[in-house]
């Protein structure tokens, strides 16, 4: 629930990673019982949409204040942006971000996640660059998008096959968890869909470039560490 939501993440600013983002800041401000900002971590730019994000809300956090007596602060969130480096520390966890090629978005992000007894990287929207390969270094997770390029290039329109030039297929995916020598391979952000009795072929398409542990991020999915 965005209630128990402490801090959101963006690696980018396409819209299908910030769309539910208006609803996150709106559940979580009319659920909490004391004025409570929202931090926000993201690429640069991430301020511009965030204030972007607040405005349209306007109409509707005058509704809502109108309705409940007892809310009478406005939503708000603290935005960092980062490139690279430190993105967050606290409590023995500490986040490191670096920037990933996801052009003609960009600045991409990923991060790093370090906290005790565990390293999980989240590489986000990018094709294979050096600058990932270097922040998923020795990690014991990589979760990572993944296009099932040999299914997308039989689409019969253009623009649907452009996304090829910007996603990793699952087999770029798997060879940089390879060349990081990661433990496990997560992927998500399947597209298209996976579909129920795919999972095998997602698998051995990573297989062929990667060894180790691969999971399928479906929405949920708990993978110990350790």
């Amino acid at each position: 629930m965005p209630l128990l939501l402490e801090r959101l993440f963006l690696t980018h600013l396409h819209s299908d990673h910030t769309t539910d983002l208006n609803d996150v800041i709106t559940t979580r401000w009319v659920m909490s019982p004391v004025d409570s900002p929202l931090p926000v971590t993201g690429p640069p730019g991430t301020q511009g949409l965030v204030d972007r994000t607040l405005a349209m809300l306007t109409d509707d956090v005058g509704y809502r204040r109108a309705h409940h007596a007892d809310l009478d602060w406005d939503p708000g969130c603290t935005v960092t942006e980062v490139l690279d480096g430190v993105a967050f520390e606290a409590d023995g966890v500490r986040i490191v971000a670096a920037p990933t090629d996801h052009r003609p978005v960009e600045p991409t992000i990923a991060f790093r996640i370090h906290a005790p007894g565990a390293t999980v990287v989240l590489a986000g929207d990018t094709v294979p660059c050096t600058s990932l390969d270097e922040l998923a270094s020795g990690a014991d997770i990589l979760v990572h998008t993944a296009i099932r390029k040999d299914l997308v290039e039989q689409v019969p329109a253009q623009r649907l096959r452009d996304i090829l030039d910007y996603h990793s297929s699952v087999q770029q995916a798997a060879a940089t968890a390879a060349r990081a020598g990661v433990d496990t391979l997560m992927l998500t952000h399947y597209v298209p869909p996976l579909l129920p009795g795919q999972e095998d072929q997602w698998r051995a398409l990573a297989a062929a470039e990667f060894s180790g542990r691969i999971e399928l991020g479906d929405d949920l999915l708990k993978v110990s560490v350790g």
